[in-house]
């Protein structure tokens, strides 16, 4: 390089004659040529390409296999050593490097190149992720919902048991609460919980779960093409961020409502950050995201799958794929099951006759041992092979209670029992083992004489001392008893 810019500068500057310098220097006229023309060298350069006689003629065919590569899973995909295995039967001479570098050179020129978007305040990306996590001693592959606000890049993280219709409803709820709003417009994938068909480049057939969602709180849709993620690439590199963020290492809680309290936490203390290219914090921005939104309805969204369906004989109803119980008196009518994260309603004719803790399972059963004691009254004998109690723990006073009624009242003590676990249909557990602890003490075992330790203090007190409500009584004079008049009754009755 030095004797480069000194020979540029002898004949360009002192204006030595070029036979000068090809007499100093021995070089031929072309390179001295070369070096007035350019200021550095300018490397190797190759006018015409040259021929390929062996992989030429296959470049065509190995651009036809990666690009049918395109519709099938990246984990079945041709490599370049497949790729030279099948042209070999094609009549292919060459070598394997060859192959290899025309597929690396292929692929170069091939990637797509996309335009960067405005992202304008008020809008917001979906997306799911999984990550691994440890509940109650499980680790266990569970789905993570993702809503984030490009324009400040606020996110709203929460792991559930799965992806289901009852899911999606629940994190938007959550998530508008969350934001305090609801984005003007949304961008989604093509998840057959949303999207039934398929339509155009963006134009879909929604479910109507998501229509029903839609119409509640108003906001626009924006369905990415088929297999083009990067229209929502905010949120796809958000799923990647709060999982190395939020959940390494793995979380180890109890349950997900401890997990998804703590990402809440995670998610708020965010917002402090300041991202690349961004003037202020994401907190500041997003109170021009939340300036843009629409404003939350009145009351929220029932994130909830509703199914019609018959209570069975056995007073169970089934519902994804798991079964609740009703009571007995609704065996055989139809009902109406409301499915939400975490419970599961039972409906009769207006009436929610039931609620259980929502199954995740398969199979699984959730019985309310409450439903089936008016069955076991009629069926005393059944109490200790009934299904529904087998796992019931009940205080020991109970036990005591139930031997005691059969050891007084022989054969109908197991039915005077089951009267007395009747009474827990209106008065909570803790309530009916002290009021049974005293009528034990004081040997009042039937369900009456234990139903009147139920009755509150104040209650008694009211009714017998209290006139409020009735002070036309307060005109009521009442003479002192005259105990004598009673002797002389029974005299003149003849009762000696």
């Amino acid at each position: 390089m030095e004797q480069w810019a000194e020979i540029r500068r002898r004949v360009l500057v002192e204006k030595v004659s070029q036979r000068q310098i090809l007499r100093e220097t021995g070089m031929h006229w072309k390179t001295l040529q070369k070096i007035l023309q350019h200021s550095e060298p300018p490397g190797y350069r190759r006018e015409v390409s040259f021929d390929k006689p062996k992989i030429g003629p296959f470049l065509d065919r190995i651009r036809q296999i990666l690009q049918e590569d395109r519709r099938v899973p990246k984990k079945q995909r041709h490599t370049a050593k497949r790729i030279f295995q099948r042209i070999q039967k094609e009549d292919y001479t060459g070598g394997y490097t060859q192959v290899k570098e025309a597929v690396r050179e292929i692929k170069q020129t091939s990637r797509e190149v996309f335009v960067p978007l405005i992202h304008r305040p008020g809008e917001a990306q979906v997306d799911f992720g999984f990550a691994l996590v440890n509940v109650a001693g499980r680790l266990r592959k569970l789905p993570f919902f993702v809503m984030t606000l490009p324009y400040s890049g606020a996110i709203f993280v929460q792991v559930y048991e799965r992806m289901s219709t009852e899911i999606y409803w629940d994190a938007h709820r959550r998530a508008f609460e969350f934001f305090d709003g609801v984005p003007v417009r949304i961008t989604y994938d093509n998840d057959r919980t949303l999207a039934a068909e398929i339509l155009g480049a963006h134009e879909r057939k929604l479910t109507e779960g998501f229509l029903q969602l839609k119409s509640h709180y108003l906001f626009d849709t924006h369905f990415c093409q088929v297999r083009c993620p990067n229209e929502k690439g905010v949120v796809e590199s958000m799923v990647k961020y709060s999982r190395l963020n939020f959940m390494v290492p793995v979380p180890q809680v109890r349950d997900l409502e401890e997990l998804n309290s703590r990402l809440l936490e995670q998610c708020v203390e965010d917002r402090q950050r300041r991202l690349r290219g961004q003037q202020a914090t994401k907190d500041v921005l997003l109170s021009e995201d939340q300036s843009a939104f629409l404003s939350l309805p009145a009351a929220p969204f029932d994130a909830c799958r509703k199914a019609s369906t018959t209570v069975n004989s056995l007073s169970l109803v089934r519902f994804d794929r798991n079964d609740y119980s009703v009571p007995v008196r609704c065996a055989h009518h139809p009902v109406v099951v409301k499915g939400y994260v975490d419970r599961v309603e039972i409906w009769c004719r207006q009436e929610r006759i039931a609620t259980h803790q929502r199954l995740w399972g398969q199979e699984d059963v959730s019985f309310e041992p409450l439903h089936y004691l008016a069955l076991l009254e009629r069926k005393p004998g059944a109490i200790d092979h009934a299904r529904p109690l087998e796992n019931w723990k009940l205080p020991e006073c109970f036990a005591i209670l139930r031997r005691r009624l059969e050891d007084e009242r022989a054969g109908e003590g197991t039915r005077e029992f089951i009267r007395v676990l009747r009474l827990l249909e209106k008065h909570v557990l803790s309530s009916l083992t002290r009021a049974v602890t005293k009528g034990l003490r004081v040997g009042a075992l039937t369900r009456d004489a234990i139903a009147q330790f139920l009755i509150p203090q104040e209650e008694w007190r009211q009714t017998t001392f209290r006139l409020d409500g009735r002070e036309h009584l307060r005109q009521v004079q009442v003479t002192q008893t005259n105990v004598a008049g009673y002797s002389e009754l029974l005299v003149a009755g003849g009762v000696r």
